[in-house]
């Protein structure tokens, strides 16, 4: 099953916040960015008219509305096809660019788990750290896949790399488990 969908239908979000204090205008951007809007100039923002949009546009909307700011929401579709595949393509060139930030991460987590293994630093505190490191990566997996509406190509690499680190944590709780339940040796 994929989560591609056939969109020809954006929203638009024209968002006019007040300069001060700045923490209200960062809190819309940080939720218009962690859901994946494409910003298409000063206080306007675009994503596919689909469903999994919808809870994170209603929240910069309360933001926006919560610091006294504006917001118009706009139906869109593009004035003509070039709009409409200029859209797309802007999209997925932001997907894009977070599929390999997180490819980069999925590597630094790998590099991670060689070097502990590398120093045998086999502790359970060490593997919890790593197994929530595990899981961060994993809801961010969850989260761009959700929002990759159009299908980037870097999507099924990434899940291969999720994989990649799942099995270099579990090969590195082994060892740790295998270390903490060695007999100690004692001197004769």
């Amino acid at each position: 099953m994929s989560n591609v969908e056939p969109v020809s239908r954006w929203l638009v979000l024209v968002l006019k916040l007040p300069a001060q204090p700045s923490r209200h205008r960062v809190g819309v951007w940080r939720e218009l960015r962690g859901m994946g809007a494409l910003s298409l100039g000063q206080g306007i923002w675009a994503v596919p008219d689909v469903p999994v949009f919808a809870d994170g546009v209603a929240r910069a909307i309360a933001l926006t509305e919560q610091a006294d700011g504006q917001v118009v929401t706009l139906n869109a579709t593009g004035r003509g096809p070039k709009d409409a595949v200029r859209l797309k393509e802007m999209f997925g060139a932001a997907r894009s660019a977070d599929w390999a930030e997180f490819l980069a991460d999925c590597g630094k987590f790998e590099a991670e788990i060689a070097k502990e293994i590398r120093v045998a630093k086999f502790t359970l505190a060490e593997l919890e750290e790593e197994e929530q490191s595990l899981e961060r990566l994993r809801r961010w997996h969850r989260d761009l896949t959700a929002r990759d509406v159009f299908g980037s190509p870097e999507a099924a690499e990434a899940g291969r790399r999720l994989k990649q680190c799942v099995s270099a944590c579990e090969g590195y709780a082994e060892r740790v488990f295998a270390a903490l339940h060695q007999a100690p040796e004692t001197e004769q």
